[in-house]
C-alpha cells in the first residue's frame, strides 16, 4: 500500500510549526529578543542604585524606604510569576511580553513624575514589577522550546545581557544625571524599556508536530465501508458506515457478506458523533496552570532548592560595599570590587552553559557541584582582609553565582525535574515559591547585621540557605527514579497478585437469555 505523509499547514504568522526542536532557526532572533529583555529587565533593576541619593534628597527619606521601592519590585515580579504562566497559555507569549514591555515603560515613565516615595512604591515597585514578571519569564520559555541540544549554552550566553547592562547603564544614566538631572534620566530609561515591547514580537510561537503517515484509499472502495467487529465474549458485531458506529446484537443487522478489515483506531463507542474520515483529531486543551508538578517529587525538591538557594543570591551585592568599608577600604576600590564580580558573573555564566552543553551529561550533578561551590564563596568572605582578600572572594563568588544564576531556570526543562511539556507552568510556581526568599532575605540578613553588629553574620546566613538548597538539590534525581522505579514495581506486584481474568463460556449471552426465558414462562403460568 502506498503510504502518503499529511503535510501541517498553518500561517507563519501565528507560529512556526517543525517536525522536531530546530535547536536555531528562528531560535536565534528569540536568543537575541532575550539578551535584549535581559538587560532591560534585571539590567535596570540592578543599576537603579545611581538613583538612591537623589531620591533621598528630593523626597528627604531614609536609605531604607527607597530601597523599598526595589524589594517591592522584585517580589511583585516573582509573586506573580503563576498569573504570565496563565496569561502565556491562554494569550500567548507574545502577546504577554509586549503588554509586559509597556507596564514596565509606563511604570518607570510615570515614576519620573513622583511626587513622594509612596508613588515610587506603586509606580515602579507594582506597575513595572509587574511587568517586569510578564516580561521575563515568557521569554526564557520560549527560549528553551526553541532548543533542545543546545538549550544550556544558548540560555546562558543570552542571559549574560543583564551583566553587559551593569556596565553600560549605571555610567551612561550618571552621566545623563549630570546634564539634565534624575527625573528626565529616569524618563529616558523608561522610554528605552519599550523595546521590550518590539522584542515580544518577535516571539513566534512554536509547535512540534510529528509527521502523520496516512494510507492511501483505493479508488474503487465505497464510500461507505462496513467494518464488522466481533468480540470474542459478547459475540457483539459493530458496524461503522462513514466513521459512524452502531453498536447491535441482532443477527438480522448483520451484513453476511461483509469482509472483517483491521482498524488501527479503536472503535467508538455508542452515542459519540460521527467524525468524518479525512478530519483530524482535535488537539487537547492546554491548561493555563498545569498544578500537577506540585506531585511530582522531584520538582518539589528542586522548589526548596530554588527558595533556599535564593538567600545566597542577594547578599555579596548588598553588603560587600559596606564590609570593605568597614576593613578600611575606599569608596572607589569597593566600588571596583563590585565591577569584578560583575564581569566575572559573565564568564561564568558562559562556562555553565558551555559545561553544560557537553553529552552525555547529567546536568542535575553539575547544577549541584556549583551550588556547593557558591556555598564555599559565601563562607570565605568573612575570612577575607584587605582589598585582594575581597577582590578574589568576590571575583570567584560572581563566577559561580554565574554558573547557577543563568541555570536554575533552564534546568526545568530537563527529565531529571518536569520536562519541557510542563516548563510553563513549573517555571511560573518555581519563581513563585522564589518571591518568599527574596522578600524575607534582605529584613533576616539586615536583622542580623545590627544585632550581631558585624557584616559577616549576613554572609554566614546565606551560606547556610545555600546550602539547604544543595541538599534539595542532590534529593531530585533520587525522587524522580526512585518514585518511578516504586511505581513499576508496585504494578508488577498488583497485575502478579490479580491473576488471569477468569474465562467465560463463548454462548453465555444465550445461556442468560435462556434463563431468563424460562423465569418469564414461570411467572406466566403463576
Amino acid at each position: 500500500s502506498k503510504m502518503t505523509v499529511k503535510a501541517v499547514k498553518m500561517p507563519c504568522t501565528s507560529a512556526n510549526v517543525y517536525t522536531k526542536v530546530p535547536d536555531g532557526g528562528w531560535g536565534w532572533t528569540v536568543a537575541f529578543a532575550f539578551f535584549v529583555v535581559e538587560a532591560l529587565t534585571y539590567g535596570i533593576i540592578k543599576s537603579f542604585g545611581v538613583f538612591f541619593n537623589d531620591l533621598m534628597e528630593s523626597f528627604d527619606e531614609t536609605n531604607s524606604r527607597i530601597s523599598w521601592i526595589i524589594s517591592i519590585c522584585v517580589f511583585v515580579q516573582t509573586f506573580t510569576a503563576p498569573l504570565s504562566t496563565v496569561l502565556s497559555n491562554r494569550f500567548g507569549h507574545r502577546l504577554v511580553v509586549m503588554a509586559g514591555g509597556l507596564l514596565v515603560s509606563a511604570g518607570m515613565v510615570i515614576a519620573s513624575f513622583a511626587r513622594s516615595v509612596v508613588d515610587m512604591y506603586v509606580t515602579i515597585g507594582i506597575v513595572s514589577g509587574l511587568g517586569y514578571c510578564l516580561s521575563f519569564l515568557p521569554t526564557v520559555t520560549i527560549l528553551s522550546q526553541y532548543f533542545d541540544k543546545r538549550r544550556s549554552l544558548v540560555t546562558a550566553v543570552a542571559s549574560t545581557g543583564e551583566c553587559f547592562a551593569v556596565f553600560s547603564f549605571a555610567p551612561a544614566i550618571t552621566a545623563l544625571k549630570e546634564q539634565i538631572g534624575w527625573r528626565y534620566s529616569m524618563l529616558s530609561v523608561g522610554v528605552l524599556q519599550l523595546g521590550i515591547t518590539a522584542c515580544g514580537s518577535l516571539l513566534r510561537p512554536i509547535v512540534i508536530r510529528e509527521q502523520e503517515e496516512v494510507k492511501a484509499q483505493p479508488p474503487e472502495e465505497s464510500t461507505e465501508t462496513k467494518y464488522m467487529l466481533e468480540n470474542e465474549q459478547t459475540c457483539t458485531s459493530i458496524e461503522s458506515i462513514d466513521s459512524g458506529v452502531d453498536i447491535t446484537t441482532s443477527p438480522s443487522n448483520v451484513p453476511g457478506k461483509t469482509k472483517a478489515e483491521p482498524k488501527s483506531e479503536e472503535p467508538k463507542q455508542h452515542g459519540q458523533n460521527p467524525v468524518e474520515n479525512n478530519s483530524t483529531p482535535p488537539e487537547p486543551k492546554t491548561k493555563l496552570l498545569d498544578f500537577s508538578v506540585m506531585r511530582d517529587y522531584s520538582f518539589i525538591c528542586y522548589a526548596f532548592f530554588g527558595l533556599f538557594a535564593t538567600l545566597g543570591f542577594f547578599a555579596p551585592s548588598l553588603y560587600i560595599i559596606p564590609l570593605s568599608r568597614s576593613l578600611g577600604i575606599s569608596k572607589d576600590h569597593s566600588a571596583y570590587i563590585l565591577s569584578a564580580m560583575a564581569i566575572a558573573e559573565v564568564f561564568g555564566r558562559i562556562f555553565a552553559g558551555w559545561v553544560l552543553n557537553k553529552k552525555p551529561i547529567r546536568k542535575i550533578y553539575i547544577e549541584l557541584i556549583c551550588v556547593i561551590l557558591l556555598s564555599v564563596a559565601l563562607v570565605a568572605f568573612p575570612f577575607a582582609s584587605g582589598f585582594w582578600g575581597l577582590m578574589i572572594c568576590s571575583v570567584y563568588f560572581g563566577f559561580m553565582l554565574g554558573t547557577v544564576a543563568g541555570t536554575h531556570i533552564p534546568l526545568l526543562a530537563e527529565d531529571d525535574v518536569v520536562g519541557i511539556e510542563r516548563m510553563s507552568s513549573a517555571a511560573g510556581v518555581y519563581v513563585f515559591i522564589q518571591s518568599l526568599a527574596g522578600l524575607a532575605g534582605p529584613p533576616l540578613a539586615g536583622v542580623l547585621v545590627d544585632t550581631t553588629k558585624n557584616y559577616s553574620s549576613a554572609f554566614y546566613s546565606c551560606a547556610a540557605g545555600m546550602v539547604l538548597g544543595a541538599v534539595f538539590l542532590a534529593l531530585v534525581r533520587p525522587c524522580k527514579t526512585g518514585l518511578c522505579h516504586h511505581q513499576q514495581q508496585q504494578q508488577k506486584v498488583e497485575e502478579s497478585t490479580a491473576g488471569p481474568p477468569p474465562e467465560l463460556p463463548d454462548d453465555f449471552i444465550d445461556m442468560d437469555i435462556g434463563k431468563a426465558e424460562n423465569s418469564g414462562k414461570g411467572s406466566d403460568s403463576v
